[in-house]
């Protein structure tokens, strides 16, 4: 086994910063000691395979994104990443574990789903993956396969308030989900958005000749989201399952997930880089046409971006600091702008949702740490540490501390990353743009170790297709 020491830097965790030396002997992490240290006498330096000097640099435990879509079949398409291109820019980020979502839609069988899942990825991924389950139509078999997948270390479930005839959930069906999770231990998590209220407004939009990719954002407003929200919120009190709320991006949704966790229940949030940084506005850009031209396309996801003019992004950083949303996943869904995001010329409800972020979180939450947004150590933990403890993965991943995986980042605050326009393109996620075109960061991303390799240094990845192993997850480690 290779034995590696990350020497002369800054070791941060959730719990705080030090200079430390981090030992790897294999794909673990065996010491995290004072500076200069020996072993038995001798310099430890000289006692390893290799060694990487980060003077000047922080030591973070690798990133966990527990949320991303892979492959993932959406309105006629699929998401242009696979899950070999989409782990590989994963890494370039300095992410080395995602949670995948497998799909399943109405009359699927959720257990086929969840083996074809594992058919996609095996072999395939750069770095760690585990797997959510998504519930379309909740049937006995459903809860049958709940339990099943729970002992497969699959222990969270995805329901949708939105998307009928697609992944849409009567509450129900929902209720009877939310009982069994909260009878295996399993965490719920919510897609919410009231979804019968956004059709109609849609269907009003389009009847009105308002077409272009601005009016998806306008037709999912903040109060579908909310709404949705206190009701999952709802159902989670009557039945006693945790509840975990994907992608929020009003602030309105927020103030509803605070005032549960102020009564003690077990509701969660994340929220996404883009939802920080990015605003409805955007999807205007510098278009000469009233409602902006096809362009905004590229911003259009769900839940959709919100009014720079109303506070919801300040919010965001805000409950960032106050633990109110507890950490930032991507929900990482990229489709190209040629013959994917153009379905939706013309009509912008047949846009494939999403947005490509998945090589860029820790980046562009490092601008947090910039800007005095967040601290250092909780940067770590939103990007890392909290992912690892609410899905089941802490202790192996998310810290840096003896016996942990050895999933290290070295990260230069002094390096500079410029996410390159057209031609100068720098991203390696499977798309032809980009939502993050022309950003730039400061710091970056300089050597990524995933369970004790080296899979990039330098802007050059050394890793392999098939490095990456499946995570059994427990259940989380995150309930009050």
């Amino acid at each position: 086994m290779t034995t590696t020491l990350i020497a002369n830097g800054t070791v941060v965790n959730a719990t705080g910063t030090g200079a430390a030396d981090v030992l790897i002997d294999g794909e673990t992490i065996a010491a995290v000691l004072a500076p200069g240290s020996t072993l038995l006498g001798h310099d430890l330096a000289g006692s390893v395979d290799a060694v990487i000097d980060a003077a000047g640099k922080y030591v973070i435990p690798g990133g966990v994104d527990a949320h991303t879509h892979m492959e993932m079949p959406f309105g006629g398409t699929n998401a242009s990443d696979t899950f070999e291109t989409g782990t590989r820019a994963a890494a370039f980020g300095g992410t080395t574990s995602i949670v995948d979502f497998v799909v399943q839609y109405p009359e699927q069988s959720i257990l086929e789903q969840y083996h074809l899942w594992h058919e996609k990825a095996a072999g395939n991924c750069a770095v760690d993956y585990g797997f959510h389950q998504i519930l379309s139509d909740v049937q006995d078999a459903s809860l049958t396969a709940m339990d099943e997948l729970i002992a497969e270390g699959v222990t969270s479930f995805k329901l949708f308030m939105a998307y009928k005839g697609v992944f849409l959930s009567d509450d129900g069906q929902i209720l009877r989900a939310f009982q069994k999770g909260a009878d295996n231990g399993a965490m719920m998590m919510m897609h919410a958005e009231n979804g019968a209220m956004i059709d109609v407004l849609v269907q009003q939009a389009l009847a009105e000749g308002k077409t272009t990719p601005y009016f998806h954002g306008t037709t999912r407003p903040w109060q579908a989201e909310e709404e949705a929200t206190h009701r999952a919120i709802m159902i989670a009190d009557l039945t006693g399952a945790p509840l975990y709320v994907v992608h929020v991006s009003a602030k309105q949704a927020v103030a509803q997930i605070a005032a549960a966790r102020d009564r003690g229940l077990n509701v969660f949030g994340e929220t996404c880089p883009q939802y920080l940084h990015l605003s409805l506005e955007d999807q205007l850009g510098a278009s000469s046409e009233e409602w902006g031209d096809f362009e905004g396309a590229k911003w259009v996801c769900s839940t959709p971006l919100r009014s720079k003019h109303e506070g919801h992004q300040q919010r965001m950083w805000q409950s960032l600091r106050t633990n109110d949303i507890q950490m930032v996943s991507t929900d990482h869904c990229p489709f190209c702008m040629k013959d994917q995001k153009e379905m939706g010329i013309g009509d912008f409800s047949k846009i494939p949702n999403g947005i490509g972020s998945v090589e860029h979180r820790v980046d562009l939450m490092y601008q947090g740490v910039v800007t005095g947004q967040i601290t250092l150590p909780r940067w770590v933990e939103l990007t890392s540490t909290t992912p690892a403890r609410m899905f089941g993965m802490y202790g192996k991943k998310g810290v840096i501390q003896p016996g942990a995986d050895g999933d290290v980042v070295v990260y230069d605050p002094d390096g500079h990353t410029s996410i390159g326009v057209g031609e100068g393109r720098t991203h390696h996620m499977n798309m032809d743009y980009s939502a993050w075109e022309g950003f730039e960061i400061d710091g970056h991303v300089d050597t990524v170790l995933s369970r004790g390799k080296v899979v990039v240094d330098g802007g050059r990845y050394l890793g392999a297709r098939g490095d990456g192993r499946y995570i059994k997850r427990g259940l989380s480690q995150y309930l009050v």
